[in-house]
């Protein structure tokens, strides 16, 4: 066995077995494989595809290749989330302490934000002193203590998905399905929780451009979970407009705390309690309780934002101390008209250029600048009415206000709401 075999193989339409698929990650990860090949197999994945086999076969090869966190010594139901990212979803901040409020554990790993999309750790190190960082030994202890922590993922984990998910960024394979699913599956099943809830993205804004192929995404990610016997579930939702109103880092946590004391825009609202509910409903803990209402009245009577404090607290991190630097920046609309159509990652894209993201892995985030939308899809705007607040650290260029109404598309014809919650599966 060869990686030459291995390429022609897959090149010719052919399926890979488990033994091919080993041979290639353990020889990518150690450097006897070297990228022009992986690139070349990697395309010949994108061109040909795989089988749910295979795409199991490389997802468990992925897991191997790194270490596993041993999560047996955290007592009850433990659940992870994962979204495959937009602009604006805060979801993680709001849906961790929510399912710690109502006894289900929740030990997660989360990234940092790349383009237009923000990341979870980005935004809770914008809370003065949080430590997105702590040993596994800690971090259990955390969960067992309080129900939940909230950390920046390990290199060691899934150690082969950080080579390949470089090198589909330079080989124009990024968006291959089984490589997608793969990538993303390995990491949440390393983790080894009992629930996995997946938020799948679709809309201008997200990775899924098309409900077709989101859907697809889902089910094979629900498919390769079972595989190693995980209870994995999934919502597919849009991602035409931004989750909420606030696109930053501290601007989302400020937002997040709002929703958790019961207020907060409704489309996050609805997203968090859909996927709390999905996984309160897998855990078998609550049968004949009304779980619905139970998660809605520990937004309302603020149990789940003193969770939220707790976790602070325990990483850190000091809430009092939370505050914006800069005053907004407010932009009026220029017409009249029912608000059509959201620009998202064009929104997000611009976010990242005033600071509040990164352009390149070495950006250094300014986490006190953002913007705000006033509207949601389907809102009637008079002309001169506030459509975006900035915050930035420097005065407002016209060539980017105007790039910033750009995004929007104002019609005389009235335009339907969105559904912020499209499929359940």
């Amino acid at each position: 066995m060869g990686i030459i075999e291995i390429i022609a193989k897959k090149r010719d339409g052919l399926e890979l077995n488990e033994s091919e698929i080993n041979y290639f990650i353990d020889g990518y990860s150690s450097d006897s494989i070297k990228d022009y090949q992986a690139s070349s197999l990697l395309m010949a994945i994108y061109l040909n595809g795989m089988s749910e086999e295979e795409t199991y076969y490389l997802t468990k090869a992925i897991i191997n290749s790194g270490q596993t966190l041993d999560l047996s010594l955290i007592e009850g139901v433990i659940a992870d989330k994962h979204s495959t990212g937009g602009v604006g979803d805060k979801t993680t901040l709001v849906l961790v302490p929510l399912l710690a409020s109502i006894g289900i554990k929740v030990a997660k790993m989360s990234g940092r934000g790349l383009g237009h999309t923000g990341g979870t750790i980005d935004k809770l190190e914008s809370i003065p002193n949080f430590k997105v960082e702590l040993t596994s030994e800690s971090f259990i202890k955390q969960v067992n203590e309080i129900g939940c922590s909230v950390i920046s993922q390990s290199e060691e984990i899934a150690l082969a998905d950080k080579k390949l998910y470089a090198l589909r960024d330079v080989s124009a394979t990024i968006e291959s399905l089984p490589l997608i699913v793969s990538s993303i599956m390995s990491k949440k099943i390393a983790l080894d929780s009992d629930i996995i809830c997946l938020d799948v993205k679709v809309g201008n804004g997200a990775f899924f451009k098309d409900l077709k192929t989101a859907r697809k995404a889902a089910a094979l990610m629900i498919k390769i979970g079972s595989r190693f016997n995980k209870k994995v579930r999934a919502i597919i939702s849009s991602m035409d407009e931004p989750l909420g109103y606030a696109i930053g880092n501290k601007l989302e946590v400020l937002e997040s705390i709002e929703t958790l004391k019961g207020k907060g825009p409704k489309d996050l609202k609805d997203t968090c309690l859909t996927l709390a509910y999905l996984i309160a409903k897998e855990s078998n803990l609550f049968e004949g309780q009304d779980i619905k209402k139970l998660l809605e009245d520990n937004l309302s009577n603020a149990n789940a934002y003193k969770k939220f404090e707790e976790l602070i607290t325990a990483q850190g991190g000091n809430l009092s101390e939370l505050k914006l630097k800069y005053k907004p920046i407010k932009i009026k609309s220029n017409n009249s008209g029912y608000l059509k159509y959201v620009d998202t990652e064009k929104l997000g894209r611009l976010s990242s250029r005033l600071g509040g993201g990164r352009l390149t892995k070495e950006d250094i985030i300014d986490y006190d600048v953002g913007i705000i939308i006033k509207n949601k899809i389907g809102d009637y705007i008079n002309k001169d009415d506030i459509i975006f607040e900035v915050y930035a650290k420097n005065k407002l260029d016209q060539e980017l206000i105007n790039e910033l109404i750009s995004t929007l598309v104002i019609t005389n014809k009235k335009t339907k709401k969105l559904k912020d919650i499209i499929d359940i599966i």
